[in-house]
């Protein structure tokens, strides 16, 4: 068996507990208060060990899939063989083209860029053409806060006084964003994240009215969110940035948006779609007016991946970080937030393993 053999593949589900200085938010009708992921863990013959993350709503699902999909049909094989995670998609296919399946397929994709990052002994984003920034910018990414004008100031001052310089909300009305506005003064970039709140027809006087609050950009604003040509009328229509791609249902549906430019920023999630997919939508970006700006939604390899991404990409634009008061933070210590930037890692591969907390399973599910 050669060195580079892949051995095993294992899915960790972690539950970091969280606050947001408010009551939890409600998901699926439920209190919120821990945030879900995975870590993908596979090693080679010769003791290497990589990582990756998958998004993980349901961890009983999702680790049922590794265990018995993802695990016999990757281990065995070489981690180098470029055909590995093509083949698995085809052979995988049936069961959808989103969802569980192809977010595992994702964890596996981000854990392999790690494992030949690691094997030839550089930084993941030299495997993608090498680094064109050595820090990043990061936003504070609120959750929600159901329009309260006295939270969102609260929240958003303590985010500006820890060193962010720009603001992501996810609500969806015009006085949430006046609040914020007031709050930050203006020049602050604010991104308003509506979460697919709008149908076509409806959108337009929504985005109308936030309009006099200056907002960056507003993302996922149709439903659903891969109509391109609604999209593109509304672009046309409402003459603020729109961002979209994280609830698309494959890379795919992007690839169309940027072909047809129906959107000012898309926003693949290495953790739904894989860190191959992402940078290949990155690169598809190149000479159009459409500007890659991976979503990224928790705190794993993921994350990681995004900032190599980032790094590498032509384009610079500033990497999402959830603001939330975790419990334990990933990589709080071996790639900190400082005045609200990333430096880029020169470590080999991610740049950083799970810390311990995380890898031993003081909060695995």
């Amino acid at each position: 068996m050669a060195a580079n053999t892949l051995v095993s593949v294992t899915c960790i589900p972690m539950r970091l507990p969280f606050h947001h200085w408010n009551p939890p938010p409600l998901f699926a009708g439920r209190p919120r208060d821990k945030l879900d992921s995975a870590l993908v863990r596979v090693q080679t013959e010769d003791g290497t060990v990589a990582w990756g993350e998958s998004y993980c709503v349901e961890p009983r699902a999702l680790s049922a899939i590794f265990e018995t999909l993802i695990a016999p049909l990757a281990c065995g094989k070489d981690g180098d063989d470029a055909s590995l995670l093509p083949g698995m998609q085809r052979i995988l296919h049936n069961l959808g083209r989103s969802g569980p399946v192809v977010h595992a397929l994702a964890g596996l994709d981000i854990a392999l860029w790690d494992l030949r990052a690691k094997r030839a002994g550089v930084p993941l984003y030299a495997l993608l053409g090498g680094k064109r920034r050595d820090s990043v910018r990061v936003y504070a990414s609120l959750l929600q806060y159901y329009g309260s004008a006295e939270r969102l100031d609260a929240v958003t001052t303590q985010a500006l006084g820890e060193g962010y310089t720009e603001i992501k909300l996810h609500e969806r009305t015009a006085a949430a964003l006046a609040a914020t506005r007031r709050a930050t003064g203006p020049g602050v970039p604010i991104m308003v994240d509506t979460n697919c709140a709008w149908l076509p027809e409806q959108a337009g006087a929504e985005i109308a009215a936030m309009a006099p609050h200056d907002p960056f950009w507003i993302e996922e604003p149709l439903w659903p969110p891969e109509d391109d040509q609604a999209l593109a009328r509304l672009k046309a229509q409402c003459g603020i940035a729109l961002a979209v791609g994280e609830n698309a249902s494959c890379a795919y549906a992007l690839q169309r948006m940027i072909d047809t430019q129906a959107v000012d920023y898309i926003q693949p999630s290495v953790i739904k779609l894989g860190l191959t997919a992402a940078w290949d939508l990155a690169r598809r970006c190149e000479g159009t007016p459409v500007v890659c700006a991976p979503q990224v939604a928790f705190f794993g390899p993921g994350f990681l991946a995004s900032l190599h991404l980032i790094a590498a990409q032509a384009r610079e634009v500033s990497l999402e970080r959830l603001y939330v008061a975790l419990a334990h933070v990933p990589y709080g210590r071996s790639v900190p937030i400082e005045n609200g930037r990333l430096q880029v890692p020169d470590t080999p591969g991610l740049g950083a393993d799970p810390e311990a907390a995380l890898a031993e399973g003081r909060y695995r599910d």
